[in-house]
């Protein structure tokens, strides 16, 4: 049983900073791409970073030069800097990680955190 535990989110005004965090826990013997999504409310989740296990980096454009992902290859964890963040930031973050299945196998699945609420006041 693999899970995806996201901490870090909250309130903040806008021009401020959160840090978010997500562990892959469980059976996991390793983890592909990890990425971060968001759903504001009304609005379709949309991608906001992604980082391959390589670290090859990938972010969306309402984010570029603003947030910074990064990962703990040995920790199974996944991070995302949100700096100068605006009102229009505000939304659920949902942490997603692809998770092999097991070591002596080729089979991916791709899992979802619980998400966690940011709020970015004006």
């Amino acid at each position: 049983q693999v899970q995806l535990v996201e901490s870090g989110g909250g309130s903040v005004q806008a021009g401020g900073s959160l840090r978010l965090s997500c562990v892959a826990s469980g059976r996991v013997p390793s983890v592909n791409d990890m990425a971060w999504y968001r759903q504001a409310s009304g609005k379709e989740r949309e991608l906001v970073a992604v980082v391959s296990s390589l670290g090859t980096k990938e972010y969306g454009d309402s984010v570029k030069d603003r947030f910074t992902i990064s990962r703990d290859n040995a920790k199974n964890t996944v991070f995302l800097q949100m700096n100068s963040l605006k009102p229009e930031d505000t939304a659920v973050y949902y942490c997603n990680a692809d998770v092999l299945v097991r070591a002596d196998s080729d089979d991916w699945h791709n899992h979802w955190g619980q998400g966690t609420q940011v709020t970015v006041s004006s």
